[in-house]
């Protein structure tokens, strides 16, 4: 199947990173980007012999006197800065090396040539602070979710949905929403594991669709997650560095992406949107990443999406209940509260090491508990 046109580049360029990784799977990989092995292995080849000029047409500049910078390695940085006016010093020296190759500048040269042409406000860089943050030890082993705060476009809002790999930093999804509801997000998560696979897990906020307004625990959301497999983590409440890394992919997005910008529709600030992920994906040095970019440490989950969600099954000797449509089981001649996001779903009951306290359970997830002893259901 040949490469589909709409941003072919981009794909290209995205699968060329991903197919250079350690212990890939071709086969799996040239499946999720909808082309055959011969077209992947062709690429591939091409860009190992002839560098990334052969898949994006990037021109070489000469190099000069160290002691001195030429006009046109000026004119190189600055124009580069011109294209990415939130880049600082490091992520332009990074860029120029990995597309250019050669001398560049020392970081500072390169600072005083921002000052210079009037890039740098002062009082903004000391607003930057360096961070120490968890990081997941492998690609998919945790994904990042939320949406941005939204914006108009016209008469109505965008709610950009970010979704982040944990340990790469990889942006495996940006979409200019007009809502925030579990059909839409679902929808998008569903484009995304068909590409990516599978994470281990999620973390979101508790926010509308993570979190419920009737402080139940599961949302129809999580439930399919469930289904999937996808653990669903959820941050602290009013600790948003819980989830630092989409945080911070949030301040550059909007620094990038966002503000000066005026888009006319939800299309015409999506297409934009798949122009920037391009570039922070594989263009952009990642300082946390030692200057290299997020797509040289991500690998696709060997994890697939399955199209069918597989059937709940449960052990012999659980006891089984059907919740009923108001989030409630019967059980022992009582009712208990399970979650309105079960309901219609079976649910099993194990004893647990305790008298008369059960543990209910949706697939191999304990979802509540049940105590007899507790008058207050």
């Amino acid at each position: 199947m040949p490469w589909k046109e709409v941003n072919l580049m981009s794909l290209r360029s995205e699968f060329i990173y991903l197919a250079s990784q350690e212990d890939v799977c071709m086969l799996s990989l040239c499946r999720r980007y909808d082309i055959s092995t011969k077209t992947g292995y062709k690429w591939l080849h091409r860009y190992q012999s002839e560098g990334p000029e052969a898949l994006m047409n990037l021109s070489r500049r000469p190099h000069s006197s160290p002691n001195q910078t030429p006009p046109e390695i000026e004119e190189a940085i600055v124009r580069l800065r011109q294209n990415h006016p939130a880049w600082g010093a490091r992520k332009l020296r990074k860029r120029l090396e990995t597309t250019k190759g050669g001398y560049w500048p020392s970081v500072s040269t390169i600072t005083s040539i921002l000052h210079r042409h009037g890039f740098i406000n002062p009082s903004e860089s000391l607003k930057h602070k360096a961070w120490q943050r968890f990081e997941a030890s492998s690609s998919n082993d945790l994904w990042q979710m939320d949406f941005k705060g939204h914006f108009p476009i016209g008469t109505e809002p965008c709610h950009p949905l970010t979704i982040l790999d944990d340990h790469s930093r990889f942006n495996l999804g940006l979409y200019a929403c007009a809502n925030q509801t579990r059909d839409t997000v679902q929808g998008h998560l569903s484009v995304v594991f068909r590409r990516y696979g599978l994470p281990v897990c999620i973390i979101t906020d508790n926010g509308s669709p993570w979190g419920t307004l009737d402080c139940e625990s599961y949302t129809g959301l999580n439930v399919w997650l469930m289904r999937l497999g996808v653990i669903v983590s959820h941050s602290r409440p009013r600790h948003p560095q819980t989830m630092g890394k989409d945080e911070r992919f949030h301040r550059t997005l909007k620094a990038e992406a966002i503000t000066g910008h005026r888009f006319q529709t939800l299309m015409d600030c999506q297409k934009h949107f798949d122009q920037w992920r391009t570039i922070y994906n594989l263009e952009r040095p990642h300082e946390a990443l030692g200057g290299n970019v997020p797509a040289s440490r991500y690998q696709i989950s060997q994890r697939t999406f399955p199209e069918s969600l597989p059937a709940i099954e449960y052990e012999s000797s659980d006891q089984i209940r059907k919740v009923q449509i108001n989030g409630e089981i019967y059980f022992r001649n009582r009712v208990f509260k399970i979650g309105k996001a079960f309901r219609s779903f079976p649910v099993a009951i194990r004893p647990s090491k305790t008298d008369d306290i059960f543990d209910v359970f949706f697939m191999h997830y304990k979802i509540s508990e049940i105590d007899l002893n507790d008058n207050t259901n």
